[in-house]
């Protein structure tokens, strides 16, 4: 993981948006000591432990040659885990008392992460397990292919009623072809078995949204995709901000890499904070939030944005 010794903060003139670059564990800190119990939503993308360096592609790779985008190495899973135990720590704190934590992984590591979230926010405090499933290029493998990331959901305190904005997928053909798309009512006996079911005169909403997403991943010749590795599609972000926050309501990313949870937290009318310790995820931060007006300008000196490369607004 790219590790830098100063952070450095750029924000919007409005003071809406917030980029720190340096360690995101420094940056924590002093966000814990101006910013304590702020935050409506937390959403970590971390490294996954893969053992691998990743670099960046296209008009990131160019330039001044520096492609590594993150180090994903680790002496073993411990120091992994005690390095994301130590960023959870701080975020707990940060958490308002109605916030909540979305941690991304893979389902290699999601199991540990998970025990380590029980440990840190109690066990009384999980909410949902949420699979992002998605289709990518086969791989030869003989196994079935891994097509999912999981998402664990924590709230800050269970006393405290969370932001909830419920969301609907498109009601099964057969359903429509049933009963049309108007809203249906349960009809049921003195007992409370169910008998059938009757149409309103109202428009069906849909249905309540489950827990397994299907979202594309971003493609190689998308106008979304910046060229910084491991990005994460901004529909998949958006659901999450719509859902768990309120207009005004405050989110962090301390892993910015592309800046997605940033761009969609802006144009969902969300404050946001987030941070990276590399220099390509600043430079496409910075780039990829100017294009859609979100103009970050480093706190000492106004005039410099260090903005490398182009990224058109998606």
């Amino acid at each position: 993981m790219a590790r830098a010794t100063v952070a450095r903060r750029y924000a919007t003139a409005d003071g809406r948006g917030e980029f720190f670059e340096g360690d995101n564990l420094r940056s924590l800190d002093a966000l814990v000591r101006e910013r304590e119990a702020s935050v409506a939503l937390a959403y970590l993308d971390p490294p996954f432990d893969t053992g691998r360096v990743f670099e960046t592609q296209g008009r990131l790779a160019a330039g001044d040659g520096k492609t590594v985008a993150y180090d994903d190495r680790w002496s073993d899973r411990a120091e992994w885990l005690e390095a994301l135990a130590s960023r959870l720590a701080r975020i707990r704190e940060l958490l308002a008392p109605h916030g909540c934590v979305v941690v991304h992984v893979d389902p290699r590591t999601s199991h540990y992460v998970k025990v380590l979230m029980d440990e840190l926010f109690g066990e009384e405090n999980f909410v949902s397990e949420i699979i992002w499933r998605y289709r990518r290029w086969p791989a030869k493998t003989r196994n079935f292919q891994r097509v999912h990331d999981v998402m664990l959901r924590y709230r800050k305190d269970a006393r405290c009623e969370g932001r909830w904005n419920p969301l609907y997928e498109d009601l099964a053909p057969s359903t429509k072809a049933t009963w049309g798309t108007r809203k249906q009512r349960a009809v049921v006996d003195a007992n409370g078995k169910r008998l059938r079911s009757t149409t309103e005169d109202v428009e069906s909403k849909g249905v309540p949204m489950g827990d397994v997403w299907d979202i594309g991943v971003v493609a190689p010749v998308a106008k979304e995709r910046t060229g910084y590795p491991s990005q994460k599609p901004e529909s998949l972000l958006s659901r999450l901000i719509t859902s768990l926050t309120d207009e005004g309501d405050l989110v962090l990313d301390p892993y910015a890499g592309s800046g997605t949870t940033a761009a969609a937290a802006w144009k969902l009318g969300r404050r946001f904070v987030t941070m990276d310790a590399g220099e390509a995820s600043r430079d496409v931060v910075l780039a990829r939030l100017a294009a859609i007006g979100a103009n970050l300008r480093h706190e000492d000196h106004p005039e410099k944005t260090s903005i490398n490369v182009k990224v058109a607004a998606a």
